[in-house]
């Protein structure tokens, strides 16, 4: 078969291209140290490649969710921790202010204290991140959520929302933790109703609980419950809706404080020994805040002596209480933020060895074994060599040279 002159050279040029291209790709391989630099060099690893690429992509994402969660939570643990120990303190004035022998002038001090304490105790709660958000606003994180209302009392104008954030596959954590659920949501002491004591009782008596027993039969009102003379020097109490006029509700003949009064599906307890003419009223109060208890301390102190009266002291008695469910409750929040960033530290720990799972693994795939390809880019080069030194010769052949 005879072979023209313009075939010898195609032929030998698509060689010689061939050789080049090869030599090219493992040069271009031994630069950038990867075996697999187009899905052309194995459309089989370039998959798995791909694949590992964007898990690993997704785990820094998670990642960088954690590190921001994490600065947040931290945040709110911190203030949440300062606020336990600032509540704490004040706690002990109203201890010291309950003490008989404190003067009219040592509890107005106390009480200026207290002033100050629950103006920082407010500032904690309004404390800012690194963005200007209000941490403990819930979802209205543009505006200050506590402040002071005409009446002198702190109101939270903040909502209950969480914000989340995606820390795994199907897995998120709040990143912040309500104000209202952290410093107004706590639970009455007494159950479901506050006391209101009258500023003539003379006996020494506290409501220990309200609680509603039965919500199918349970009627809200606010009751009063006055305590009477039956006629024979024995003492009943009446207990009176807020109709006007008032309907008796229950009447027990005669009083005993050992057994608790029911009536409209509640029970209430008094402990101590109420005199004849004593009176008080409840009214509906399954929450308390903190600040709100603080308040009413620093109004009993500076009220002069009412603080030592019957009235007074009963309702120490309640804010004690209070006071230990307010906290009770900061307590419980924190503990929250403490669970969430265990959490936290163990996602980011297993996000770290998938990660190193990943990376390995892709390094099997597309890593070069530069000895081999220095090798084999040898071997290419030296047929490359050849077949342009064969071509150089064979297309310098003339039939002249042999005339």
């Amino acid at each position: 078969m005879r072979i023209s002159t313009g075939q010898m050279f195609q032929q030998n040029t698509a060689s010689i291209l061939e050789k080049q291209s090869a030599t090219n790709t493992i040069m271009a391989q031994i630069s950038s140290g990867k075996r697999v630099n187009t899905a052309g060099d194995d459309p089989v690893a370039a998959i798995g490649i791909d694949n590992l690429k964007q898990k690993n992509a997704l785990v820094d994402q998670f990642v960088k969710n954690i590190d921001y969660a994490t600065s947040h939570i931290q945040q709110a643990e911190s203030q949440l921790g300062q606020a336990d120990t600032l509540a704490g303190s004040m706690k002990e004035l109203v201890l010291r202010g309950a003490n008989g022998s404190m003067t009219t002038a040592e509890r107005q001090v106390i009480a200026d204290d207290m002033r100050q304490s629950l103006e920082q105790l407010m500032s904690i709660a309004n404390t800012k991140d690194e963005s200007g958000n209000y941490i403990f606003a819930g979802n209205k994180t543009n505006s200050a959520p506590f402040a002071f209302d005409n009446n002198d009392q702190v109101v939270y104008s903040g909502d209950s929302g969480t914000r989340k954030s995606n820390i795994a596959a199907g897995v998120q954590v709040n990143t912040n933790v309500a104000g209202d659920a952290a410093f107004m949501n706590a639970a009455n002491a007494m159950g479901d109703y506050g006391v209101n004591y009258s500023s003539t009782q003379q006996g020494d008596f506290v409501v220990s609980s309200a609680k509603i027993t039965n919500t199918a039969t349970h009627v809200p009102d606010t009751y009063s419950f006055n305590f009477v003379d039956d006629g024979a020097g024995a003492m009943n109490l009446e207990v009176s809706d807020s109709a006007v006029p008032a309907s008796i509700v229950t009447t027990v003949a005669p009083f005993d404080a050992s057994v608790p009064v029911k009536f409209n599906g509640m029970a209430v307890k008094l402990d101590g020994e109420p005199k004849i003419g004593d009176s008080f009223t409840i009214e509906e109060q399954s929450q308390v805040s903190i600040f709100e208890t603080f308040s009413k301390a620093i109004a009993l102190f500076e009220s002069g002596d009412d603080a030592q009266t019957p009235a007074g002291k009963s309702e120490l008695a309640q804010l004690l209480n209070n006071i230990d469910s307010g906290v009770n409750q900061m307590s419980q929040q924190r503990s929250v933020t403490g669970n969430s960033l265990k959490a936290l530290q163990q996602y980011s720990d297993n996000h770290v060895d998938e990660k190193l799972i990943n990376t390995s693994a892709l390094s099997r795939l597309e890593d070069l074994d530069l000895a081999s390809a220095i090798t084999e880019f040898e071997k290419q080069q030296l047929a490359l060599n050849a077949v342009s030194s064969v071509f150089s010769k064979i297309s310098s052949t003339s039939l002249f040279d042999y005339i």
